[in-house]
This record gives C-alpha cells, sequence and structure tokens, in this order.
C-alpha cells in the first residue's frame, strides 16, 4: 500500500481534553480507524523556541514523545481535519511511504 508515515512529536507532560497528547492521539486515531500507531520515548531533544526537553533521573514531564503512524492518504485526511477541528497544536513530519505485511509481498510473488 502506498501512504504515508505520520510522526507526531511532543511532551510527556503536554495535556490535550484532560489527557497526554499521546494517549488523546491514540485514542483518535483508533476512533478514525487508523490500524496502528507506536508511542516512542526519547531520552531528549529540542523544539522549535531551542529549549532542551529531556527524562531526567527524576522527573520523566518532559520526555519528548513520539508517535509514529502509517496511514492511507484518506486515513491522514481524516487524521488532520480532526486535529484542526480540535486546534491541537502539534508537530509533525509527513513523510510518503510504502507499507504492508511480508506475509502479503511474499505470497504476491511468482
Amino acid at each position: 500500500m502506498k501512504g504515508f508515515q505520520l510522526t507526531f512529536i511532543t511532551q510527556q507532560n503536554k495535556q490535550h481534553a484532560g489527557k497526554p497528547v499521546a494517549e488523546w492521539l491514540l485514542q483518535e486515531a483508533r476512533q478514525l480507524g487508523i490500524q496502528g500507531a507506536t508511542v516512542l520515548a526519547a531520552s531528549e531533544g529540542y523544539g522549535r523556541h531551542g529549549q532542551l526537553h529531556a527524562a531526567r533521573f527524576i522527573e520523566l514531564a518532559d520526555q519528548p514523545v513520539e508517535i509514529v503512524l502509517a496511514v492511507t492518504l484518506d486515513e491522514a485526511e481524516r487524521l488532520f481535519a480532526s486535529l484542526a477541528a480540535q486546534r491541537l497544536d502539534l508537530f509533525y513530519i509527513k513523510t510518503p511511504i510504502e507499507f504492508g505485511w511480508c506475509s502479503e509481498r511474499s505470497a504476491n510473488r511468482t
């Protein structure tokens, strides 16, 4: 399948609608019928304002988090429409990809 890898980057302590942004985004993607997402925690990074965000020994609240999805064009459009309706300020990366399952690819070879 052709589609996009969407990577959203936020911090563990960022909230939307009373939930961590990563949790909210996972639930929203699921409600929109997107078949999977992965949340990855990073050790540190910095954002558009140059402020360092990092997981520290005692405090993990400022830890950078990535939410990664492989989606079709239609799924991407529905997700971005939902984000716009929610007025969620969230950095993203949108990369064209081909995705599927290895078992299907193997079965389609002759």
